[in-house]
This record gives structure tokens, C-alpha cells and sequence, in this order.
């Protein structure tokens, strides 16, 4: 069967083509086959193409930020770093001697790899639609759609109106296999559900996202995912409920956000960072550990609403997500492009 990986890859239209118009990020810098001095602290970087409080990014700044404090890392990022900038920033860092280096190559994958061969003593790992390359140019993706198949159980299960929505990026592999989860796991519990989507062709414009948000609440979506920032600001003015995306947003929302998908890149950090300070970094996709069995995606809590979400609601949940974990229900990977009923 071919794996979900090679899927993303022959897709098309993807989070590197997108950002090729403007912005890139990179990732990873180690020292494959040298292993790191004890005594000797290790130099971690990133690069990312938007900037730092756009969710995807952000997610690797907090989890790198996280290795600072628990691994003792030496931890340095370059926000906003366009495409042009690409190879000059990554040999920064590795003539810098900075061993781990992650981010974002989507935009620029010819000439990180490219790149990359110049240092062949420094890791690099990647946010990327394509493959590993040898001997030392990792890669990984957000694989989140597991929770938000659960998130959409719940907002089936929430919805009124029987309309739920979805504001979303712009319809790429990475962006429409969450969205399609969710929307499928609002169908398992609902399967007269109506769904509504758009796409605001862009990784971070709040107020074109807030603005799409109120269009399909005006149209009678009750339950919104918020896959984009500036969507929980509609669903609080317009009081209806909304789940968030790749971190815990309630704090955007304490009466509005139930719960939503959390990617969490820590597991993928420390791997990482493990192998580089042994000296056995290698070319691999770290994909997996993005995963909920690994531990690198979650649903958020449940905040105020663990009073108030009914008991058959997490019962559902919570018995749909140990089939997830335990192997015996797998979330299908639907890249394609979704649209509205």
C-alpha cells in the first residue's frame, strides 16, 4: 500500500508551492557519525517562512523551546526568511556550527537539499512534501488528522443546526486531509451532517479568516473548525461553538472552543536530537512521530467544557480514540480537495 508520505508527495499543489511565491523555512544541522562532547552543549536552529505566531511554525519554536529547558540545548531561530534568503541562511547556521537545524523547506527543496550536501557533517530535518535524502537531510509533516477525525465526532454530535464548517488555508494536501478528517468524523456520528468549507489562500491573514468564518455562520454553521487563526474570533462575537487547530486555543475562547487537534513536535525534537548527540543522525521521515501513538498529536483538553459536553459525546470520543491508538481503527489520509454541500 502506498504509504501517506509518497501520497503528500505526488499530490500537486502543496504547502512548498505555495510559499515558493513568497516565504520559506528549513530545518536541522547535527553531525552525523561525530558524537557530541558531554561537556559540550548542543546548537539548535530554525528557520521558519512565516512569521513565528503562525500555527505550524510555532509548534516547532514551542517544542524547540521546550528541548531548551529539558535537553540543555544552545536554541537560535530566523522568523520570516524569504525564499531568496534560503541557502545563505542555512549555511549561516552550519558555518556557525550549529548542529541541529529544523523548519520549514516546503517553499525551497531543491536548494535545501542542494545545500545540505555542502555540510555533510550537520542534520538537517525538515517540514517537507518530499522525501529523505543521504546521508543527512531528515524530513517530517504534521500527520494531525487523527485528532481531528475525533474533533469532528464531536462536532457532529454538537451541532444544531446540523451544519457544521470549516475555514481552512487554501486546499492543499496538508491543510484538506485535516479538514476532510474532520468532516468524516462528524459524518460517523451524524451521517446527515451538512458541511461548509472555504479556503482563504493563505497560511496567516486573521481577518480574512474571521471574515470567511462569519459568511458560513450567517449560512447556519453552529460547530466551526477553526484551521486558520481569526476563525475563534467570529465564533465568540457570533456565540456559536468552534473547535481550534494545532495547539490549545481555548484561552481564545473559554466559552466557545471545546477542544481540537494538537500537534505536538516535541517527540520528533527529541528523537532528533538524540541521534545527533550520539553521532547516528540519518536520513529518515520522522512523519511518525507526529503521530497519536507516539505521542506527537492529541486533543486538547476539554477546559470548561469537561462539565458541560455530554457523557455519550466523550464516551464516543474517548472509545474511538483507543481503537486509534491501539491499531484497530485507521483514519483515512483524503487529500482531496473539499467542498462545500
Amino acid at each position: 500500500m502506498e504509504n501517506d508520505h509518497r501520497k503528500t508527495q505526488r499530490a500537486g499543489l502543496s504547502r512548498r508551492n505555495v510559499l515558493e511565491l513568497g516565504a520559506f523555512g528549513l530545518a536541522a544541522a547535527a553531525l552525523p557519525g561525530v558524537a557530541l562532547a558531554k561537556d559540550k552543549k548542543l546548537k539548535v536552529a530554525a528557520i521558519f517562512a512565516t512569521p513565528i505566531e503562525e500555527p505550524w511554525d510555532n509548534q516547532i519554536h514551542v517544542a524547540l523551546q521546550k528541548a531548551e529547558k529539558e535537553q540543555g540545548i544552545e536554541y537560535k531561530w530566523s522568523e520570516k526568511v524569504q525564499t531568496a534568503d534560503f541557502s545563505r541562511v542555512m549555511r549561516e547556521y552550519a558555518q556557525g556550527g550549529y548542529q541541529l537545524v529544523l523548519g520549514d523547506a516546503f517553499a525551497a527543496e531543491r536548494e535545501s537539499r542542494k545545500t545540505a550536501k555542502q555540510f555533510p557533517k550537520t542534520a538537517w530535518l525538515f517540514g517537507s512534501g518530499a522525501g529523505p535524502a543521504e546521508p543527512n537531510f531528515g524530513v517530517f509533516d504534521n500527520w494531525i488528522h487523527e485528532p481531528a477525525y475525533l474533533s469532528g465526532m464531536i462536532a457532529g454530535k454538537m451541532s444544531k443546526s446540523g451544519t457544521v464548517g470549516a475555514v481552512a488555508a487554501m486546499g492543499i494536501p496538508e491543510v484538506n486531509r485535516l479538514v476532510n478528517a474532520f468532516f468524516a468524523g462528524a459524518k460517523e456520528v451524524n451521517p446527515n451532517v451538512k458541511k461548509k468549507v472555504a479556503f482563504i489562500g493563505s497560511f496567516f491573514d486573521p481577518p480574512k479568516a474571521k471574515e470567511a468564518a462569519v459568511a458560513q455562520i450567517d449560512a447556519g454553521v453552529d460547530v466551526i473548525y477553526a484551521e486558520r487563526f481569526g476563525v475563534i474570533e467570529a465564533a465568540v462575537e457570533k456565540k456559536i461553538l468552534a473547535i481550534s487547530n494545532m495547539s490549545d486555543q481555548a484561552s481564545l475562547g473559554p466559552d466557545t472552543v471545546i477542544t481540537g487537534p494538537v500537534w505536538d513536535m516535541y517527540p520528533t525534537v527529541e528523537q532528533a536530537i538524540k541521534l545527533v548527540k550520539a553521532g547516528v543522525f540519518t536520513a529518515q521521515d520522522y512523519g511518525d512521530f507526529s503521530r497519536m501513538a507516539k505521542g506527537g498529536s492529541y486533543l486538547a483538553p476539554y477546559h470548561k467544557f469537561d462539565k458541560t459536553l455530554p457523557a455519550e459525546v466523550k464516551e464516543l470520543v474517548e472509545k474511538k480514540k483507543a481503537e486509534i491508538l491501539e491499531g484497530n481503527f485507521r483514519v483515512d489520509v483524503d487529500e482531496n480537495t473539499p467542498v462545500s454541500d
